[in-house]
C-alpha cells in the first residue's frame, strides 16, 4: 500500500515538472501547488522553480514571489527562475532589483543570469550598469561558455547606438549562434549602418559555424538593409534564399520582402510580392498604395486604396496621406479635389496627419485658397500646419503673405522650423525687404541657428541681392560646415555685385579645399564669363568640364555655346552646339542670338530653318533673335516672312517684336509699311518704336512722314522731350521756323524740359 502511494506521489510530481507552461491554467496550477504543500515538497528547489515559472506564465507574479520567498536556501538556479519570471513579463526594474539582492547574498551570476540582466539594462537605458556587467563577464570568462552572453551584450550596445562596442564584442565571441548573428545584423541596420549589416549577413552565410543559418528574424534584418541601401540585386538574391530555406511563407518575411522592393523602387516586384502575402494587413496595403503614389501611378494607387476598403481593413492617416502626397506630387488637381471629397464624406479629415497632408497637397498644387480653408479649420491650427503655410506662400509667389504669417507665428509664440525660416528670408530677398531680413538674421543668431547650412546659405543670398557683399562675406566666413551650395551662393553674390574676378577666385579656393563643384557651379561661372566677357577663364572652365565628365550635360553645353558666342568665338560656339546629343529650345535660341549679335543674319536664318525641321518649336525669343538679325542686316523681305510665321506657332508678337519690325522696315526704307504696322499694333507703342521710326525718317529724308509720326509720338507720351526735339529738327530742316517756334512754345506750356547734354571729355 505504501509503495503504491509513493509511486502515485512520484507520478504526480513528475507529471507536474514535465508540464508545458502554455498548457497549465491557473486553476490546475493552484491544485498542483496545494498537492505539493500537503505532501511536504515546498522546500524542493526544482519544484519551487517550476512553480515560479508557471505562475509567471499565468501573469501571477505575486504567487511566484511568495513561492520564492518561502524557500529558505536559495541557489543560483532559483534566483535565475525569479529573475526570469519578472523579466519575461516586462518588469525590468524588479528583475534588476532581484539581481542586486542575489549579489548581496554573495551569489555570482552564471551564463543564464547575464543575458536577462544585460537585456533589462538595455531596456531601461542604464548603459553604465551594462558596462559594469560587461566587465564582470570578462572577469568570469563567460564568453567561452555560452553564446547568449555575448549576444545580449551585442544587443545592449546596439540599443544604445554604440556599434563599435557591439562589433568588438561580436568579434571576440568564439561561439556564435543565429541569435548573435541576428543581433549584430539588426543592430547595424537600426543604427544607420545598413551596408555593414549586409556585410555581416553575407559573412554569416559564407562562414557560419556548423549548422548556423539565417532564421526569419535574420532575414528580416537582411531585407531591411537591402531596402535602406536600395540594393535591388542583393535583395533579389536574399529573396531567393528565403524561398529556398522555407521561410518565404512566414508573415514577417513576406512583409520584409514587400517593404524591400518598395524601398528599392521596383514597382512591379512590389506588386508581385504584395500578391504573395497571405494575410494582407494594413502595413501591406499601405506599402503597395504608397509605392504607386510615389512613382505617380495615381490610378493604381487610388485603386489599391479602394480595394483595401473592400477587404474590410479601415485606413489610418498614413495610407490616406500617401495617396494625397501622390496626387500633389503628380499635380492632379481634379483627382485631388475628388479624393478630398471622399475623405470628407468618410470623416477621415479629423486625423491631424490627414489634415496636414491635405494642406501640403494644396500648397504643392498652388491652390492656396483651399489650403487656407483647411488651415483656418478646426484641425489646421498646429505648428506643422503654420510652417507649411509659410513655405506654401513663398512657393506660390505670395511673398507678402509669407512674411505676414511668419510675423503672426512669432506673435503667437508658435515655433518656426528651418523651412519656414528659410522661406521668409527668401521672401525678404524677393521683395527687397532687407531691413526685415537683417532682423531675421538677429533672430537666427539669438536662436543659435546660424550653424544650419541652409539658413546661412539663404542669408548669404539675401545680402548678395541687397548688394551688401560685406555681410554676405561675413556670414560665409563664420560658417564651419559649408556645402557646394554655400560656395555657389557666394559666387553668385559676388557676380551680382560686379566682383567677377572675386567669384573666379572663390572657385579656385573651392577646388583647393576639396569641394566638388556641381553643374550649377559651372553654370554660374560660365554666365559670368559671358557677362564680362572673359574668353580665357571660359576656356579653363571648359577644360574642367571635359575633365570631370560633364561634357554631355545639355545645360552646360548650352552655357558653353552662349559663352563662346558672346566672346566672339562663333565657330567654337557652333562646334559645341553641333556636338550636343540633346538640344532644347534654349540651346537653339543661344546660337541664333549669337549669330544675330555679330550680324551673321544668314547663319541665324539658316539655324532657324533647321530648328523648324526638328521636334523643337520656336518660341517668342527665337523669333526676336531672328528678327533682330534681319534688322541689322537690312533683310526686309526675310524679316516680314519670319514675322508672319509667328501665327503658325500660335505666338502673339510682343512690343519687342513690333519694335524690331519697325526698325527693320524703317532702316530698309519701307516707311509706309513701318508706319502702318505701328498704327495697327494691338498694344500701345513705346518710346523705342517711335524713336526708331523718327530716326528712319531722318535718314531717308521723309520730313512730312516724320512730322506726322512725331505728332503721334507726342500724343502717346506728351512728357518725352525727345519727340519735341525730333519734330523741331524736322521743321528746321525744311525752313519751317514758325513751326519750330510753336514747338518750343508748346514745350514751355507743358513744362517739358530738354535734358542737358554732358561730356566726360
Amino acid at each position: 500500500m505504501f509503495t503504491t502511494k509513493l509511486n502515485y506521489l512520484h507520478h504526480r510530481i513528475n507529471t507536474f515538472l514535465s508540464n508545458n507552461v502554455t498548457s497549465v491554467t491557473l486553476k490546475t496550477l493552484l491544485q498542483s501547488h496545494a498537492f505539493i504543500i500537503t505532501t511536504g515538497h515546498t522546500n524542493n528547489v526544482y519544484i519551487a522553480a517550476k512553480l515560479i515559472s508557471l505562475y509567471a506564465s499565468n501573469k501571477h507574479l505575486i504567487s511566484s514571489r511568495k513561492v520564492f520567498d518561502f524557500i529558505t536556501f536559495k541557489d543560483p538556479f532559483l534566483w535565475n527562475s525569479i529573475i526570469k519570471a519578472y523579466f519575461s513579463n516586462g518588469y525590468y526594474t524588479e528583475s534588476i532589483e532581484l539581481y542586486s539582492n542575489m549579489r548581496v547574498c554573495n551569489f555570482l551570476p552564471n551564463p543564464f543570469t547575464i543575458p536577462m540582466v544585460v537585456s533589462a539594462f538595455a531596456e531601461l537605458g542604464l548603459i553604465q550598469n551594462g558596462k559594469k556587467i560587461h566587465g564582470l563577464v570578462s572577469k568570469l570568462n563567460f564568453f567561452y561558455d555560452n553564446s547568449a552572453v555575448g549576444s545580449s551584450l551585442v544587443y545592449m550596445y546596439s540599443k544604445f547606438g554604440f556599434m563599435r562596442y557591439a562589433s568588438n564584442v561580436f568579434d571576440e565571441m568564439p561561439l556564435r549562434d543565429v541569435v548573435s548573428w541576428t543581433a549584430i545584423i539588426k543592430g547595424c541596420v537600426e543604427n544607420g549602418e545598413s551596408g555593414k549589416g549586409l556585410e555581416y549577413f553575407c559573412l554569416m552565410c559564407k562562414n557560419g559555424e556548423g549548422e548556423v543559418r539565417p532564421n526569419f528574424w535574420t532575414l528580416e534584418g537582411g531585407f531591411q538593409a537591402c531596402g535602406n541601401l536600395g540594393a535591388l540585386v542583393e535583395g533579389k538574391c536574399l529573396h531567393g534564399l528565403a524561398m529556398k530555406s522555407g521561410f518565404g511563407c512566414y508573415q514577417v518575411v513576406q512583409s520584409s520582402v514587400l517593404s524591400m522592393y518598395s524601398k528599392c523602387g521596383s514597382v512591379e516586384e512590389t506588386y508581385r510580392s504584395f500578391s504573395e502575402v497571405d494575410g494582407k494587413d494594413l502595413f501591406s496595403w499601405t506599402t503597395i498604395t504608397s509605392v504607386y503614389a510615389k512613382y505617380e501611378r495615381i490610378g493604381e494607387s487610388v485603386d489599391m486604396f479602394l480595394k483595401m476598403l473592400d477587404s474590410g481593413i479601415s485606413p489610418d492617416g498614413m495610407v490616406i496621406s500617401c495617396v494625397l502626397s501622390g496626387l500633389g506630387n503628380a499635380m492632379r488637381v481634379f483627382e485631388a479635389k475628388a479624393f478630398h471629397g471622399f475623405i470628407l464624406r468618410r470623416k477621415y479629415d479629423v486625423d491631424h496627419m490627414v489634415c496636414n497632408t491635405l494642406l501640403a497637397m494644396y500648397c504643392k498644387l498652388r491652390l492656396l485658397n483651399l489650403a487656407e480653408k483647411i488651415f483656418d479649420g478646426g484641425n489646421g491650427q498646429n505648428p506643422e500646419a503654420w510652417n507649411m503655410m509659410v513655405v506654401g506662400y513663398l512657393k506660390a509667389g505670395l511673398e507678402s503673405k509669407c512674411i505676414d504669417l511668419f510675423r503672426e507665428m512669432k506673435y503667437l509664440g508658435i515655433e518656426s522650423d528651418i523651412n519656414s525660416l528659410i522661406s521668409v528670408i527668401s521672401s525678404c530677398s524677393r521683395l527687397e525687404e532687407f531691413h526685415l531680413g537683417r532682423s531675421l538674421h538677429c533672430h537666427v543668431i539669438k536662436n543659435l541657428m546660424l550653424g544650419n547650412v541652409f539658413v546661412s546659405n539663404s542669408l548669404i543670398d539675401m545680402y548678395g541681392r541687397s548688394k551688401n557683399l560685406t555681410l554676405s562675406w561675413r556670414v560665409f566666413c563664420m560658417m564651419k560646415d559649408k556645402d557646394v551650395i554655400t560656395w555657389n551662393t557666394m559666387m553668385t553674390s559676388n557676380i551680382s555685385c560686379g566682383k567677377i574676378t572675386e567669384a573666379f577666385g572663390l572657385f579656385d579656393k573651392m577646388i583647393a579645399k576639396s569641394y566638388q563643384p556641381n553643374i550649377p557651379t559651372l553654370l554660374i561661372l560660365l554666365c559670368a564669363c559671358s557677362q564680362v566677357p572673359c574668353l580665357e577663364k571660359g576656356e579653363k572652365f571648359h577644360e574642367y568640364i571635359e575633365e570631370v565628365g560633364f561634357r554631355k550635360n545639355t545645360l552646360l553645353a548650352t552655357a558653353l555655346t552662349d559663352m563662346y558666342a558672346k566672346c566672339g568665338q562663333l565657330t567654337k560656339s557652333r562646334e559645341i552646339f553641333d556636338s550636343m546629343e540633346k538640344k532644347d529650345i534654349v540651346s537653339w535660341n543661344v546660337l541664333i542670338s549669337g549669330y544675330s549679335m555679330y550680324g551673321e543674319a544668314n547663319y541665324a536664318i539658316e539655324m532657324f530653318k533647321k530648328m523648324e525641321q526638328t521636334e523643337i518649336k520656336p518660341n517668342d525669343l527665337t523669333f526676336l533673335a531672328v528678327l533682330s538679325a534681319c534688322a541689322h542686316a537690312g533683310l526686309a523681305e526675310e524679316g516680314k516672312s519670319i514675322f508672319r510665321r509667328m501665327k503658325d506657332y500660335s505666338l502673339m508678337p510682343t512690343l519687342k517684336h513690333y519694335s524690331c519690325m519697325a526698325d527693320l522696315l524703317g532702316r530698309s526704307g519701307n516707311l509706309d509699311d513701318a508706319e502702318s504696322l505701328v498704327l495697327s499694333m494691338p498694344i500701345a507703342p513705346d518710346a523705342a518704336i517711335w524713336g526708331s521710326l523718327l530716326s528712319s525718317c531722318k535718314i531717308h529724308g521723309q520730313v512730312e512722314k516724320g512730322i506726322r509720326i512725331a505728332k503721334h509720338a507726342i500724343e502717346s507720351d506728351p512728357e518725352n522731350d525727345g519727340y519735341y526735339i525730333a519734330i523741331s529738327d524736322l521743321y528746321s530742316s525744311v525752313g519751317m521756323w514758325e513751326e519750330v517756334e510753336m514747338v518750343r512754345k508748346i514745350m514751355k506750356e507743358r513744362k517739358v524740359r530738354k535734358e542737358v547734354g554732358w561730356s566726360t571729355v
